[in-house]
C-alpha cells in the first residue's frame, strides 16, 4: 500500500507539472501567434541576454517587429545550471548557447554605457549609439562566480574559464562553501554529490536555509538533504577574515576564523553571498526611477516610472518577487505583449505576482521545492529539474541543438 501511494502522489504531481507546462505553452503560443506586421518607425532594443532577454526577443522575432539584443557576450548563459558546470568535467559547453546563430544581424554584442533617453539612444562602450522606439531592460543581477557570469567573454573562453574551476574543485581534499542561500546550498549538494569522498562545509550567517520565501518545510527539507549526502553545516556564523583569504583558488589547509571563535582549515573558498542589481547600463539615465538597491520602478504594466516606451524585465525591476529565470520569461510576454498593444492602441496587460513556485536542485539525483504554494516530493523535483536543469527548453527556445 505504501509504494502505491507514493507511486500515485508522484503521478499526481507529475501530472500537475505537466499540465501547468502544457497551459503555459498554449498561452505562450496564443500570445506569439497573433503576429504583428514589420511597422514603419519601430525598433525595439533589449539590453541584456539573460532569460528575460532571449524571451523577450524571440517574442518580437515571431511578431516581425524589428528589434535588436544587446549584450556583452556573444553567447546565452543557462545559468540555472552554472552551478553543476562548476563541479562535472564536459558539461560548461551545454550551459552556453550562441545569440547570433539565433538572432543573426539582430544582435549586437557590446557593453552599454548609457541610455539617451532625450534622443532615444542607447550608447555603447566605444561610441557606437543605436536608435530605439521601445527600450525593454533586462540587465539581471550580478554575483560571485560560479553562480554567475557576467563578464565580457566569448563562448570559448566563458567555457573554459568553468572547465578551469573544475580541476580547482577536483584538486581540493575539502571545500568552503560560504552563504546558505539557494545558490549555496545547491553548490554544495552538487560537489558532495559529484564528489562524496570530500569533505564539504556550509557556512551561514542565519540559521535557516535557502530562501526565505520558501515554506518553512522546503527549508528544512533542504537542511536534511544537505545533512544526508555528509554536507558539514555551520549556522548562525559569519568567517571573519573573507578578505584575506583566497578565492575559487585551491590552496592547502587555508585557516578560515568565524565570529563564533571557531577555527577551521580548507583547501578552496567558493562565496555565495552578495548579489546587486546590474545598474550600471541605465543607472545615469533613470536615476529619478530606481529603488535604493538600483532596481528599476515599474508600473503594472512593467513600464519604467515616467516613460510609457521603456520597460523593465526580471532582476532589474522592483517587482516584489523571487528573482527567478520563470518570472523574467513571464515578464518578457508582458512587456512584448505591451509594445504591440500601444501600437495598435489596445489596452495594456498588467503584470500579477502569484504564489512562489521555487525548485532547488540538489545534485543530479535529488531537489526540493514547491508549486504555486505546495511543497512537492523530492522525487518530482529530481524529474522535473536536478536532472538536466531545464537545459533542454533553454537550447528549445533558442531553436538550436544541444551538444
Amino acid at each position: 500500500m505504501v509504494c502505491y501511494g507514493v507511486l500515485w502522489c508522484v503521478t499526481i504531481c507529475y501530472g500537475v507539472l505537466l499540465c501547468v507546462m502544457v497551459c503555459y505553452c498554449v498561452f505562450m503560443c496564443a500570445e506569439m501567434g497573433a503576429q504583428a506586421s514589420s511597422v514603419d518607425g519601430v525598433h525595439v532594443i533589449v539590453v541584456g541576454g539573460g532569460f528575460g532577454g532571449i524571451a523577450a526577443a524571440q517574442q518580437l522575432k515571431s511578431r516581425g517587429l524589428n528589434f535588436t539584443l544587446i549584450d556583452m557576450r556573444d553567447a546565452f548563459h543557462h545559468n540555472v545550471a552554472a552551478l553543476r558546470a562548476s563541479v562535472q568535467p564536459g558539461f560548461a559547453q551545454r550551459t552556453f548557447i550562441p545569440y547570433a546563430d539565433t538572432f543573426g544581424h539582430s544582435f549586437v554584442q557590446g557593453r552599454v554605457d548609457r541610455v539617451d533617453t532625450d534622443r532615444q539612444t542607447v550608447v555603447l562602450q566605444g561610441g557606437t549609439e543605436i536608435q530605439y522606439s521601445h527600450l525593454i531592460l533586462c540587465t539581471g543581477t550580478d554575483g560571485s562566480f560560479p553562480g554567475k557570469f557576467n563578464t565580457e567573454a566569448s563562448y570559448q573562453t566563458a567555457v573554459q574559464t568553468y572547465e578551469d574551476f573544475v580541476t580547482q574543485v577536483q584538486a581540493a581534499g575539502s571545500v568552503l562553501v560560504v552563504g546558505g542561500g539557494s545558490t549555496g546550498v545547491e553548490l554544495a549538494a552538487e560537489i558532495k554529490t559529484e564528489y562524496p569522498d570530500k569533505k564539504v562545509v556550509l557556512i551561514h550567517s542565519r540559521i535557516g536555509l535557502a530562501d526565505p520565501e520558501l515554506l518553512p518545510s522546503v527549508r528544512q527539507q533542504a537542511k536534511d538533504v544537505l545533512l544526508e549526502k555528509g554536507v558539514e553545516l555551520l549556522l548562525g556564523q559569519k568567517v571573519l577574515n573573507l578578505s584575506e583569504l583566497q578565492l575559487n583558488v585551491t590552496c592547502r589547509n587555508m585557516l578560515v576564523t568565524t565570529d563564533k571563535g571557531d577555527n577551521l582549515s580548507t583547501d578552496l573558498i567558493i562565496c555565495c553571498t552578495g548579489l546587486k542589481v546590474n545598474s550600471a547600463a541605465y543607472a545615469s539615465s533613470f536615476s529619478g526611477c530606481l529603488a535604493d538597491n538600483g532596481a528599476l520602478k515599474v508600473n503594472d504594466h512593467l513600464q519604467v516610472d515616467g516613460f510609457s516606451n521603456v520597460f523593465a524585465v526580471g532582476d532589474c525591476t522592483d517587482v516584489k518577487e523571487p528573482k527567478m529565470a520563470y518570472h523574467a520569461g513571464l515578464h518578457a510576454t508582458v512587456a512584448v505583449s505591451n509594445i504591440v498593444n500601444s501600437l495598435s492602441r489596445k489596452p495594456l496587460t498588467s503584470y500579477h505576482t502569484g504564489n512562489i513556485t521555487m525548485l532547488l536542485a540538489m545534485g543530479r539525483d535529488d531537489g526540493v521545492g514547491q508549486f504555486n504554494g505546495l511543497k512537492l516530493p523530492r522525487c518530482v523535483v529530481a524529474l522535473g529539474k536536478s536532472r538536466d536543469l531545464l537545459l533542454w527548453k533553454s537550447w528549445r527556445e533558442m531553436q538550436q541543438k544541444q551538444p
